[in-house]
């Protein structure tokens, strides 16, 4: 991620074609976020991953404070089965900008026996004890994350102020109305608020606004030679949770989201730049968790269910 200092004062010109204008105006959004919930929250926390839309939340925290440092801590739910070039991006960014990391490990759970391995290896599940547990210890009362109303049919449901009961449970019924952008953050001790600043982005809209800032991703985002085999109609690549005995072939692959190694597929693609992806995503009908995100095929309500557990 790439942050250029003249884009920190003011939003550049925007004469030459309406989608700048919704980028700006869903930056400006995002900004407006970002401020209210440091004037409202005692201990607001960034959740990093890596991914494109943490980046993209991160690069729109780090533009709503500059040029004083960014106040809110990073946090990241390690499953063990994250791609190697995600997990250098990660460091890689912290450096670069001085930000604090918090890491929570299912290793650690693993190892210790406070939760089990799934008989298919998924971790992604696993993520929700260390999160609530991260949250509770470090008294984070507002998380903010990269989820985008366009993923998925229960993120297009939850409000951008997301009110999680104290054991970090989502309950659809209980959303509070957001008219006129008006966000309520009241919660009582215990509670904890999420919030999603990149609500109102699609996919697309992610992909405008990084050619526009030129932020800086991931190297998987991008076309590249990769080792990878066929499964439920995904290209996976083998790594610490297997796949080496599989029929493995070198294809040009990238990747649309990140997450769980052995679980999220990655597209056949020869999409190297900005510009080739933005093309790419343009003409596709599916959207990146339908697409290459093996746990979110369980059924209809998968993410919708490890949500009312307390996952993002």
């Amino acid at each position: 991620m790439s942050i250029d200092q003249s884009s920190l004062l003011e939003s550049r010109p925007h004469l030459d074609g309406t989608q700048f204008d919704t980028l700006s105006a869903l930056e400006s959004e995002a900004i407006h976020i970002f401020r209210e919930v440091a004037g409202e929250f005692e201990r607001p926390v960034v959740l990093f991953s890596g991914g494109k839309d943490s980046t993209v939340l991160l690069h729109l925290a780090l533009k709503a404070f500059w040029p004083a440092p960014l106040p809110f801590a990073l946090l990241h739910v390690d499953t063990g089965h994250n791609l190697p070039e995600v997990l250098a991006f990660r460091d890689h960014v912290v450096a670069k900008y001085d930000l604090r990391l918090h890491v929570a490990k299912v290793e650690d759970y693993l190892a210790d026996g406070r939760l089990t391995e799934r008989p298919d290896g998924v971790r992604n599940p696993l993520q929700t004890v260390p999160l609530l547990d991260a949250i509770a210890e470090n008294r984070f009362d507002a998380v903010f994350g990269g989820g985008r109303r366009d993923e998925e049919r229960s993120r297009a449901k939850e409000r951008i102020f997301s009110l999680r009961d104290g054991f970090g449970r989502w309950d659809p019924k209980k959303q509070r109305p957001e008219l006129w952008n008006l966000y309520n953050g009241k919660h009582s001790p215990g509670e904890q608020v999420r919030v999603f600043p990149l609500s109102n982005f699609t996919e697309l809209d992610i992909w405008r606004y990084i050619t526009r800032e030129n932020v800086e991703l991931a190297s998987i985002y991008y076309a590249h030679q990769r080792p990878v085999y066929q499964r439920d109609g995904m290209w996976m690549t083998p790594g610490v949770w297997g796949g080496q005995d599989e029929a493995l072939e070198t294809r040009s692959v990238r990747y649309r989201t990140v997450g769980d190694g052995s679980t999220t597929g990655a597209i056949l693609s020869e999409a190297a730049t900005n510009e080739e992806i933005l093309a790419e995503v343009a003409a596709s009908r599916l959207t990146e968790r339908g697409a290459t995100r093996g746990d979110d095929r369980v059924s209809e309500a998968a993410m919708e269910d490890r949500k009312r557990e307390g996952y993002f």
